[in-house]
């Protein structure tokens, strides 16, 4: 008999956090839907419509910033979203980015995904 593992919800959320600490483009895709749409919240726009979109953008990203990081600060979960508070370094030297991502999942990947953060003052 075969045990068919379909990921919960926050294990979705883990898995793609972690693989984005590891810069590890493969891995962190692997999490998305093929038809997965990234948000940002703010302006309502869809900046990735695929998992090949996705890599494009995260993978050069990946590759061109050594010390990204992104740091859990809160997260809620009620099924199928998962809300995460976030600091994310690495990308600016010096500074760090509070942002909160919302991931939708179903069947085991990531379908949707909303973006927002806090400008800076």
């Amino acid at each position: 008999m075969v045990n068919h593992h379909i990921r919960t919800a926050e294990q979705c959320a883990q898995e793609q956090l972690d693989a984005y600490n590891d810069r590890d483009i493969e891995r962190f895709a692997s999490v998305y839907a093929f038809d997965v749409q990234l948000i940002d919240l703010a302006s309502g726009n869809t900046f990735c419509n695929s998992k090949e979109a996705l890599i494009e953008r995260y993978g050069p990203m990946f590759d061109s910033h050594p010390d990204l990081h992104c740091k859990l600060l809160n997260r809620l979960v009620c099924s199928p979203f998962v809300i995460d508070e976030e600091d994310v370094s690495g990308i600016h030297a010096g500074m760090s980015l509070h942002a909160i991502a919302t991931y939708e999942c179903h069947n085991g990947f990531i379908q949707r995904a909303w973006f927002v953060r806090e400008e800076p003052s």
